[in-house]
C-alpha cells in the first residue's frame, strides 16, 4: 500500500468522516481558525477512525501510540461551521501505520494532515507488529467504507 497517489484535500479519497464543530474560542486573533485547532480536528478524527480497529475481547492489551502528526495548512477557516474530518489508511509498516487526513469546511479543504500510529502493549510499553487480522482489513479496505456507513458517511 503506497501513498503517493493519493491526494488528501480531494473529498474522494475518503469514506470515513468525523464531523466536529468549530468552536467561536478556536479562532486566534486574526479571526480565522487558529493552527492548534486543527490538530484538536486531526485528533478527534483520528481517534473516530482508529478507535473501531481493535476489538479488545480479540486484541486484549494492545494500543496504538502517536508517533508523528503533521499538518499542511492550505486555506483560512472561519467560525461558525463544522468541520468534516476525512480519514483514511496511507501506508502499513511492520509496527505502524499512517492515517492521512483532509479538514472541510464548507465544503472546502482547509488543511491536510498525515499521522503515524505504532502498536504496543501499554503494560510492558513495547511496539509489536500489527496483529495479522486487522493488517487484512486494512490492506483490503484502506479507506473502511465498510465502517464508515455507521459512522458518519452521511456527514461528507
Amino acid at each position: 500500500m503506497s501513498d503517493t497517489d493519493i491526494d488528501l484535500s480531494d473529498r474522494n479519497s475518503f469514506a470515513f468522516w468525523t464531523p466536529v464543530g468549530v468552536r467561536y474560542s478556536d479562532q486566534d486573533e486574526l479571526g480565522h481558525i487558529n493552527n492548534c485547532s486543527y490538530a484538536a480536528y486531526v485528533e478527534a478524527g483520528r481517534i473516530a477512525f482508529l478507535g473501531g480497529l481493535l476489538d479488545r475481547d480479540i486484541h486484549p492489551g494492545i494500543d496504538f501510540i502517536l508517533a508523528k502528526l503533521s499538518i499542511d495548512y492550505l486555506r483560512e477557516g472561519h467560525f461558525p461551521g463544522d468541520m468534516k474530518v476525512g480519514s483514511r489508511i496511507l501506508k502499513l509498516g511492520n509496527k505502524s501505520m499512517t492515517t492521512g487526513y483532509g479538514l472541510f469546511l464548507n465544503g472546502e479543504c482547509k488543511a491536510t494532515s498525515e499521522c503515524v500510529n505504532i502498536y504496543f502493549r501499554p503494560e510492558t510499553r513495547e511496539t509489536i507488529v500489527i496483529p495479522p487480522d486487522i493488517r487484512t482489513q486494512l490492506e483490503a479496505d484502506p479507506t473502511q467504507a465498510s465502517r464508515a456507513a455507521g459512522a458518519g458517511k452521511a456527514n461528507r
